[in-house]
């Protein structure tokens, strides 16, 4: 069995694709997404969100929630808005962000590579979320939100990649919320409220795709990036279905999920900051002498933004400070304990600040660094934060360690930008 394979893609018509694409169907709430879809009858939010559609308050892991996304699914295929491609095909996707520009290749990856631990995970995965996951699966006989895969960059697929994305798209919009035509479709050209360009390239000539299929099956693993949900409800819809066909041959759509693969030189991973509610009980001045036996610590006029690992920004009581771990505290032989985010946790919020189970404590909260610095200043001066942490970027390579390690990372350790969009491409599970 191939680490991935080619499948006949469901997409948005020709011309339909900027009414259609919507951001991840995690990073956005109920509210926002409602706010996103107004006015939008074709935004894929209406699948991916689908209590939007209903009352205001309704629980999104309602059975109504589901059964409403499978029939906004069936009018967009109905109305012709989505269509399916005629033949298996891979994707060459591209991810233009300012000056950041990625491209990878839109796949069905194997089940069973997964399982087998090739291709790797570094995160613990909730039981309710891969429910709601599976639930949507189930409801939808589609898989919609791609996992986000990436590999040690390989020459020979970077060629093919350059070879197909040198001729002209199929998709190259990025749609905006202010630039609608009288009819409410996307204006060409308009630029989008997070400002990301998606561009698709369909791969329909056979040697190519074979020759893909090849290069892939070199890799030793892939690596998931984002997306241990939906990849660990694919494995448990793989595995329901697997059960309940007796004549189950491997080769069914089932045993393959939806994946986007990058190479990790293009990856792009931003700060994952922190905040906390209190002191746990201490003074302000008890608080920093604490720090001083595993940090460094100088105080500075601006947002002290981490240059490199082991550096840490701090705001408390309007003041923002630049912390950085002692070297002997750094535990270089571990791939888990060695990164900042294990640092901060083992050495200042865990035992000073008494957050034990990042996991759960509520008095911890976690921003991504696509909101700035100005965010952690803005929910510290409301009251809201006692104090924030800056972190310095994982590293794709640090994520890797941990996978090879067959290790977990702490939560929230990685935030990756920019974000693949949903309804662009789904794989149907017939």
């Amino acid at each position: 069995m191939s680490l991935i394979r080619p499948f006949a893609g469901l997409r948005p018509a020709s011309g339909r694709a900027a009414d259609v694409i919507a951001p991840p169907y995690d990073v956005l709430s109920s509210e926002e997404a409602r706010a996103r879809a107004a006015g939008k009858p074709w935004s894929f939010l209406h699948i991916s969100k689908a209590e939007i559609d209903l009352a205001p308050g309704t629980d999104p892991y309602d059975a109504a929630v589901y059964a409403k996304a499978r029939e906004n699914f069936d009018r967009l295929l109905k109305e012709g808005v989505l269509a399916r491609d005629p033949e298996p095909y891979y994707y060459f996707y591209r991810l233009v962000m300012g000056s950041h520009t990625q491209v990878g290749l839109v796949a069905a990856a194997s089940v069973a590579a997964y399982e087998a631990g090739r291709i790797r995970r570094h995160e613990f995965t909730r039981p309710d979320k891969e429910d709601d996951r599976v639930r949507q699966i189930d409801a939808l006989n589609a898989q919609t939100g791609p996992v986000f895969l990436t590999y040690r960059h390989s020459a020979s697929i970077d060629a093919m990649a350059e070879i197909v994305t040198r001729g002209k798209p199929d998709v190259d919009v990025t749609a905006a919320d202010d630039c609608m035509d009288a009819g409410g479709r996307a204006t060409p050209g308009a630029v989008a409220d997070d400002g990301v360009r998606h561009s698709l390239w369909p791969v329909r000539d056979r040697k190519l795709i074979q020759a893909l299929t090849a290069a892939f099956d070199t890799l030793e693993r892939l690596y998931i990036a984002d997306g241990h949900h939906r990849s660990a409800a694919a494995s448990r819809v793989a595995a329901a279905r697997r059960a309940a066909n007796p004549r189950h041959t491997g080769e069914e759509a089932y045993n393959y999920f939806l994946a986007v693969i990058f190479p990790d030189n293009q990856m792009q991973i931003l700060d994952y900051n922190r905040a906390v509610k209190d002191l746990q009980g201490l003074a302000t001045e008890v608080f920093l002498k604490k720090l001083d036996g595993s940090f460094s610590m100088q105080s500075e006029d601006a947002a002290a933004k981490p240059a490199r690992a082991g550096e840490f920004g701090m705001y408390l009581k309007g003041q923002w400070y630049r912390l950085a771990i002692r070297p002997e505290r750094i535990p270089h032989n571990d791939p888990v304990k060695r990164l900042d985010v294990s640092l901060l946790q083992d050495h200042l919020l865990a035992p000073i600040l008494g957050i034990g189970d990042p996991r759960r404590d509520k008095r911890i909260d976690f921003i991504g660094g696509i909101r700035g610095l100005k965010e952690l200043e803005r929910r510290v001066d409301s009251g809201e934060m006692a104090v924030a942490f800056a972190m310095f970027p994982t590293s794709i390579h640090d994520m890797m360690a941990v996978a090879d390690a067959n290790e977990v990372m702490p939560p929230k350790s990685t935030w990756f930008e920019p974000k693949l969009a949903d309804g662009l491409v789904s794989h149907v599970l017939d």
